[in-house]
């Protein structure tokens, strides 16, 4: 892959590019996948794919290829694109090199059969009618970006994955629950499944939902529907074109006053230290005491806020392809939640009468923080305590609205996806079933 990299870079110039970038990806996949509590297969793929992106006469182009790449047939589909575009100035970083190897540990196969099937074991000691769906990985991902600017960026990362979904199913009810855990150095099965077993155990009994504007508990599980919100309102690009509601906002209140959220790249199963422009990243603080204190920014982004005067910096070390074939966009690297106080039974104990939405189908807000969404998995609090399962139940409101209401952040802040959050309660939103 290195020397394909160098080639492709050094053919590229030749044939008449005056800047040029070539974006290298390798992945190593060794899924163990169980179904109807047995293993049933283990696979070894691996992927390789690389982009080529260059300027010629000031006109960009970008092409890519997937496994065995013939390096004149991508410069030459290249040009041809920047043939089709207006002229612009190149925004490359010059004259860096560096290497991320975060320290990880890999599973093998043998091992990561083992804590699927004893995993499987332990919920079906404790619901023996339950049909389990697993799948456990290890992935190896290297990558390597260069251009003729001096740049040369290498990253070595191991990620260990899981995930479960459990199934019951009694005459006319399904009950689904799902947990996972995503690790650099060695997966924790047995707090995966003492989550489920929770949850399996709440939802023994189905009770009628509480109905109106009452509050809502977002465990972390399902939190991402408001974060996923804010998220949207600190990206840089946005704040840029004017649509976020927040992009007159720096300095001032914009929600709850408990809330501080910031980004650190050096922590979690995430980490890395710099970013798919090869700028390094690095910790930001975009929300503290509910105060906006600034935002994430790709290069070409961050590049447009200075000159407007809205940002200090060219970039923040966010910029992140979301593909090989897409061009680097502004993106979190690890969004942290700073958690409460009060744990889950203290949270739970302090409501007469709420809603905990854990699961949920569809999709969350957008942009505006609008949402509305049925529970896949939600139950009912009365006067201190779980008291059941709800079902065909809907909640909706606005994302901001209700973290400017906010009752409580939990103290149980755990990782979902690439952000640490802890539950969270809010004042209310309307609850329908």
């Amino acid at each position: 892959m290195d020397s394909l990299a160098e080639a492709l870079l050094e053919l590229a110039l030749a044939s008449g590019a005056q800047v040029a970038e070539v974006y290298a990806s390798s992945e190593l996949l060794r899924p163990v996948i169980f179904e109807g509590n047995r293993l049933k297969q283990i696979e070894t793929t691996q992927a390789e794919g690389m982009a080529l992106r260059l300027w010629r006469d000031g006109k960009p182009g970008l092409a890519v290829g997937y496994g065995p790449v013939d390096p004149a047939l991508l410069v030459e589909k290249a040009l041809a694109i920047s043939a089709l575009n207006a002229a612009e100035d190149p925004d490359l970083t010059v004259d860096v090199q560096a290497e991320d190897k975060p320290m990880c540990q890999s599973a093998s196969v043998k091992e990561m059969v083992a804590l699927g099937q004893g995993a499987i074991a332990q919920l079906r000691d404790a619901f023996p009618e339950v049909v389990c769906e697993a799948e456990l990985s290890c992935d190896v991902e290297r990558t390597r970006l260069i251009n003729s600017l001096g740049l040369d960026c290498r990253s070595e990362e191991t990620t260990l994955s899981s995930f479960i979904n459990a199934e019951l199913v009694h005459q006319d009810d399904f009950l689904c629950v799902g947990d996972g855990d995503s690790s650099r150095s060695n997966l924790d099965m047995n707090r995966v499944t003492a989550r489920i077993l929770q949850r399996m155990k709440w939802a023994e009994h189905t009770v009628e939902p509480a109905t109106g504007q009452v509050p809502v508990i977002f465990t972390a599980a399902a939190s991402w529907l408001l974060w996923d919100t804010l998220r949207a309102a600190l990206n840089g690009k946005r704040v840029e074109e004017g649509t976020s509601p927040w992009s007159d906002r720096l300095g001032q209140p914009v929600i709850d006053k408990a809330i501080h959220l910031r980004q650190d790249p050096a922590v979690g199963p995430y980490s890395c230290r710099f970013d798919d422009e090869g700028v390094k990243t690095q910790a930001l603080t975009f929300v503290d005491k509910g105060v906006l204190k600034g935002w994430y920014c790709d290069r070409a982004t961050g590049k447009k806020l200075q000159q407007a005067q809205k940002h200090p910096q060219a970039s923040t070390g966010n910029g992140i392809r979301p593909g090989l074939g897409s061009y680097p966009t502004p993106g979190t690297i690890n969004l942290l939640v700073t958690p409460g106080s009060a744990d889950w039974d203290t949270l739970i104990g302090q409501q007469k009468d709420a809603i905990i939405v854990d699961q949920v189908m569809g999709e969350g807000g957008d942009i505006t923080g609008d949402m509305s969404v049925n529970l896949e998995l939600g139950y009912r609090v009365r006067n201190g305590e779980i008291i059941g399962r709800v079902k065909d139940t809907m909640v909706a409101g606005n994302a901001y609205t209700a973290l400017n209401h906010l009752i409580a952040l939990g103290s149980d802040a755990d990782w979902q996806g690439s952000t640490h959050t802890p539950s969270v309660v809010v004042g209310s939103l309307s609850v329908a079933g």
